[in-house]
């Protein structure tokens, strides 16, 4: 069975969701949800720390992609943080390290 947390924290640059668990199809709109509740202001960087993300299926890619959505309508910035070596393999594979500010950790004063 899929497991999912997603904790939230304040950092001085903007909200940061920790993932832990499962991203998958069963999973996936729960993060989706939760990024669409918050309210991001112009300038912001949501970090999503993927450190204890265990999997990550194409759902789970599709509600990384749904949250950067998210951040860009607010004129927000979007960086994952920690992103497991599978799922960094596959975000390069189909160019969306391209698109998404990576981050060795979640550290707020951490810029690339």
């Amino acid at each position: 069975m899929s497991h999912l947390n997603i904790t939230v924290r304040d950092a001085t640059t903007g909200p940061v969701l920790g993932v832990l668990g499962e991203l998958d199809h069963i999973t996936a709109a729960r993060l989706r949800d939760r990024v669409a509740e918050l309210t991001l202001r112009p300038g912001q960087r949501l970090v999503l720390d993927l450190a204890g993300m265990e999997f990550c299926d194409s759902s789970g890619i599709t509600a990384l992609i749904a949250a950067r959505n998210h951040a860009q309508a607010a004129r927000a910035d979007i960086a994952l943080a920690a992103v497991p070596a599978r799922t960094l393999r596959v975000l390069r594979m189909v160019g969306l390290d391209q698109i998404f500010a990576i981050l060795p950790d979640s550290d707020p004063g951490t810029r690339p």
